[in-house]
């Protein structure tokens, strides 16, 4: 069963030491009110669940909210970026970013997040603890929501689907990053040369045009990448491996690009077409050299 986030699970307040003398029977869960432990068990018997995808709610509201993740509603909204949200916890959540605002300290390392939720996770790393398990592999999380993710791998579940072009993904966030090849959206922003992009990931590696920064190192000759592909492709040096393969003569190659490249030897394609004389190459080099022709430059000067 599918259920929504509880805020009120013993887990969630690890360092709270105040008395939880209601105890749930059915997965053992305690709650320091009689009311928390009534809806809490709403989950369980599925009295508020969503008929689109069988997630069970504790209320009758958090049901309401739960179902504008369907219907795309999203009723509040940023002042200062105008992005809209289905929740007005998660409003007062994304304030936060604009504000800089970090409300909630780890009790150990006297680290602050944004956001409560963020702490929960975080504080389970100092105790090694993973609290949400998987019933079909034993695979344990430190969060439920990783849990659900997880659990359609199993199922084969796609409950998100775009109101497009009917494609399905496991996760809501998939879906919004998916829904702006339609809408053309790119919310992420660079504040240096105010290229923006669909995705944040997207935009980090960007970022690093600006400073410089390789985080992706190899191990065998420090060499140093932007990009983690870029430092896999380059690793296939050290170790030889060359993953694509010509489906038609079979030789292989360690990059992808080289394989289409060499594909057209099969296929007789010749994309790269002269502008002058219309004859055609294969690569875009050949292309290159060809120009030389009719523009009469001499790209290679002989050593002899």
């Amino acid at each position: 069963m599918k259920t929504e986030a509880d805020g009120n699970d013993i887990t969630e307040h690890p360092h709270d030491d105040k008395s939880r003398p209601y105890l749930c029977t059915v997965c053992d869960k305690r709650y320091r009110t009689n009311i928390n432990l009534v809806a809490h068990m709403n989950i369980h018997t599925g009295k508020y669940k969503c008929t689109e995808c069988g997630m069970c709610c504790q209320s009758s509201s958090a049901l309401t909210e739960h179902s504008r993740i369907h219907s795309g509603e999203k009723p509040f909204e940023c002042s200062v970026c105008s992005k809209r949200f289905t929740k007005a916890g998660n409003l007062v959540n994304h304030s936060r970013i604009h504000s800089g605002e970090k409300v909630f300290e780890c009790s150990v390392c006297s680290k602050r997040f944004t956001q409560g939720g963020h702490l929960i996770v975080h504080s389970r790393n100092h105790r090694q603890e993973k609290p949400f398990k998987c019933h079909m592999c034993d695979k344990a999380f430190s969060q439920s929501c990783n849990l659900n993710k997880h659990v359609r791998i199993h199922t084969g579940e796609k409950p998100h689907k775009c109101p497009v072009c009917d494609k399905a993904f496991i996760e809501s966030g998939q879906l919004n990053k998916h829904i702006r090849i339609h809408t053309g959206e790119k919310p992420c922003k660079c504040h240096v040369c105010d290229m923006a992009f669909s995705e944040s990931g997207h935009l980090s590696r960007h970022i690093r045009v600006h400073t410089g920064e390789k985080p992706c190192k190899c191990h065998v000759c420090d060499m140093a990448f932007s990009e983690s592909g870029h430092l896999s492709r380059h690793i296939r040096v050290h170790t030889g491996v060359k993953p694509f393969e010509c489906s038609v003569c079979s030789k292989r190659f360690t990059r992808a690009e080289e394989l289409v490249v060499h594909s057209r030897i099969h296929s007789g394609e010749k994309p790269y077409k002269c502008h002058v004389c219309d004859k055609a190459f294969s690569q875009s080099g050949s292309l290159n050299k060809h120009m030389s022709v009719h523009t009469g430059e001499k790209r290679y000067m002989s050593n002899v």
